[in-house]
């Protein structure tokens, strides 16, 4: 029976070349094909692909594994949920209308078996990094977009994928060997953002979030659980509410 709802987050599928994205892909694969026979949803938190970018008759090339999986999913009646992340903020109506994916592009409320979450990809929220918050601004705008498209995707795609891994690779770089900069970092942005937000929903029980690639699940004054999903990069961990409570755990497979 199906009775789970299943969290992950930060695949950066691209990244750092072929064959690493490729073995990562095939891992991804290989969890969703374990949790179809009790997944009741399934919630992509974001940053599926390291760059992501449709233009009108062309998408960047590869994941066919991924995407034929979760094709299949989704016509055998598990809905799929994507969120998009500062990495694929540029997925428009592809995934939607070929995987009948369902894409959220802010963060939402859930009510799962009457338990209350809060669902959100990271990026952004929180106090401080303005900079990133000015070039997101920048990035969703339509004009820039539009105007994106008009390079060629061989060109396009390749310069894209280019500064993309460069920034992703060093961002990674970082938190392998500096894991406390990544949880100051939560505890900075992520904390003070869960404890605006519970005051005004204080029925919630867990915030749920993707982007700092550090897996954490603890307790917030008043009793809510504030997790982060970690990544697919380093740690391959994923979170599942199974109608009472929600475990972070890893995918050893």
């Amino acid at each position: 029976m199906r009775t789970k709802i299943y969290f992950a987050s930060d695949f950066h599928l691209g990244i750092p070349d072929h064959g690493k994205s490729l073995e990562r892909e095939k891992k991804l694969v290989a969890w969703l094909e374990s949790i179809r026979g009790d997944a009741t949803e399934i919630y992509l938190m974001g940053d599926l692909f390291d760059f992501w970018f449709e233009y009108k008759t062309a998408i960047p090339r590869g994941y066919a594994r991924l995407l034929g999986k979760l094709a299949e999913l989704t016509d055998s009646g598990i809905p799929i949920h994507l969120f998009r992340g500062n990495h694929d903020m540029w997925a428009f109506d592809y995934l939607a209308s070929e995987l009948n994916l369902s894409l959220h592009r802010a963060p939402e409320f859930r009510t799962f078996s009457g338990v209350g979450f809060y669902l959100a990809h990271g990026d952004g929220i929180g106090p401080g990094d303005h900079g990133y918050k000015f070039i997101k601004k920048v990035f969703a705008n339509p004009l820039n977009q539009w105007l994106f498209r008009w390079i060629h995707p061989d060109i396009g795609i390749r310069m894209a994928l280019f500064w993309s891994r460069k920034s992703r690779y060093v961002s990674t770089e970082k938190e392998k060997n500096d894991a406390g900069i990544t949880y100051r970092l939560i505890q900075e942005r992520i904390t003070v953002h869960s404890k605006e937000i519970i005051k005004k929903h204080p029925e919630l029980k867990y915030l749920v979030y993707g982007h700092y690639h550090y897996p954490v699940d603890e307790i917030l004054d008043g009793g809510a659980h504030q997790v982060v999903l970690g990544d697919w990069i380093t740690h391959f961990t994923y979170a599942v509410f199974d109608g009472t409570g929600l475990q972070l755990r890893k995918f050893e497979g």
